[in-house]
């Protein structure tokens, strides 16, 4: 495990948050499933963090697992939007403070509303961003929500091979 700190692994370590950090810098890892396999890790407790906007031009954050694809109407559902859709990568930056890739629910230049998938309380802890790409943090949601507001829900798609 290298020394690498990343602005998420200062903030938690400053609140004194429990955390596993993870590396894969320097693999050629890019999807949340290859950044689960290099780390030898189940993809369903591996979360991407997706940034969106509604018609209102309010910002929302959704974390779901990384294989898994975001459900727009379950989500806009979830934060009582009629609809909302995924902010353009160019406005990320800006944004949040973070690069697509490299985004974290924690340390985003402000709080959004932040929606986690449900099945995320399957799993004692759950890994995302470290807010850089090739990093990594892995916690419980109860030490998470020492540090963010979320709320959670069912937002993730169906997946074609689930019985209806």
């Amino acid at each position: 495990m290298s020394e690498f700190k990343t602005n998420v692994m200062r903030m938690l370590d400053k609140a004194k948050i429990k955390y596993k950090s993870y590396s894969y810098a320097g693999t050629d890892a890019i999807s949340g499933v290859e950044v689960a396999s290099v780390l030898h890790q189940n993809p369903e407790q591996v979360f991407k963090t997706l940034v969106t906007v509604s018609k209102s031009k309010k910002y929302y954050v959704f974390m779901i697992p990384a294989a898994e694809e975001l459900d727009l109407k379950k989500a806009a559902h979830s934060v009582s939007e009629k609809s909302i859709e995924m902010l353009k990568s160019k406005e990320l930056l800006p944004l949040t403070g973070y690069v697509h890739g490299g985004c974290s629910p924690i340390g985003m230049k402000k709080f959004f509303t932040t929606t986690i998938d449900s099945s995320a309380q399957n799993f004692e802890t759950i890994i995302f961003s470290a807010g850089k790409i090739g990093y990594q943090v892995e916690m419980s949601l109860e030490e998470l929500g020492k540090m963010i507001k979320f709320s959670l829900a069912d937002i993730k798609e169906l997946t074609p091979s689930a019985p209806f």
